[in-house]
């Protein structure tokens, strides 16, 4: 069956009047977690975006029971609470929610280990591609050539390809999502919680702030991604890659727009060079191609 948006639930989880930055795709995400899950879902966060979003205090801007813990133990902290069946129910999902460098980074010791042992649990990555919460820092999620405070010539490395990297893990489910399609995103969070052991999401979450574009477009720079093949929506099952219905036209490299058309819209590549640009048309093509095989 096919999921439509009258099918999903009205109750909300994502309380109006919290701390979000205007435009910001954490609280999006979030939201689209609330009507994928309800109140199965249990939310580990580290340090980060969502903590603003939260609030740390009485009165938190998030209706989900919610652990904080520090910047590298998401997941270790995730896989105890999900064999704690006795307090939390057999039907709690545990979600292990964490932006880039708390995933790529800072956090990728324990988001290996957890892969690694299979552990029951859902991490998503909420890719903002820098460090926004601490002063808009590079991370290994950065694209080549991106303006953040810590490369203000743009990043000289490539993005790490961290879907892949979870791949490899052989682990039973790794997807990728955006904003911009919230059907998509559900439907794999659902499928997610209905597979038992270690299963990865990696949303792109474009942030106004350090990408530098009008906060009323968003989503209109999330889909861009997707329309110009930077950002490709697929899933796997057990290894078995699955091109998403959003990302399928764009197969067809001749049905994708410009990357340049996704890059003028962000002041984060305000300066970058024809040399540049042409690098990240490589990739872009490189990455479909790598991808492509595991189909």
């Amino acid at each position: 069956m096919v999921l439509t948006i009258k099918d999903l639930p009205k109750d909300k989880y994502v309380m109006p009047g919290n701390a979000a930055c205007p435009g910001c795709p954490e609280n999006l995400g979030l939201k689209f977690v609330g009507m994928a899950l309800g109140e199965k879902a249990i939310l580990t966060i580290p340090a980060g975006c969502t903590s603003v979003i939260q609030g740390l205090l009485p009165g938190s801007g998030l209706k989900f029971p919610i652990i904080n813990v520090p910047f590298a133990s998401s997941d270790a902290v995730a896989a105890g609470v999900s064999v704690a069946k006795k307090l939390i129910g057999e039907d709690a999902v545990v979600i292990a929610w964490a932006g880039d460098g708390g995933t790529a980074d800072i956090g990728f010791a324990t988001l290996s280990g957890a892969a690694e042992r299979n552990d029951n649990i859902i991490h998503i990555c909420v890719d903002n591609e820098a460090y926004m919460n601490t002063g808009i820092q590079r991370s290994s999620q950065t694209p080549l050539g991106a303006w953040t405070t810590t490369t203000w010539k743009g990043k000289k490395e490539r993005k790490k390809d961290l879907p892949m990297i979870m791949l490899m893990h052989k682990i039973p489910y790794v997807a990728t999502a955006s904003v911009a399609y919230p059907l998509d995103f559900i439907e794999k969070l659902r499928k997610a919680a209905s597979i038992k052991g270690f299963k990865y999401i990696h949303l792109h979450a474009p942030c106004p702030v350090g990408w530098r574009f009008d906060p009323m477009k968003t989503v209109s720079v999330a889909k861009l991604a997707v329309e110009t093949g930077m950002w490709i929506l697929f899933e796997a099952i057990n290894g078995k890659v699955v091109i998403s219905p959003p990302s399928k036209p764009y197969v067809d490299k001749t049905k994708r727009k410009p990357i340049k058309e996704y890059l003028s819209i962000q002041g984060r590549f305000r300066n970058i060079t024809e040399e540049i640009l042409k690098d990240l048309e490589r990739q872009v093509d490189e990455n479909w191609e790598t991808l492509l095989k595991f189909t």
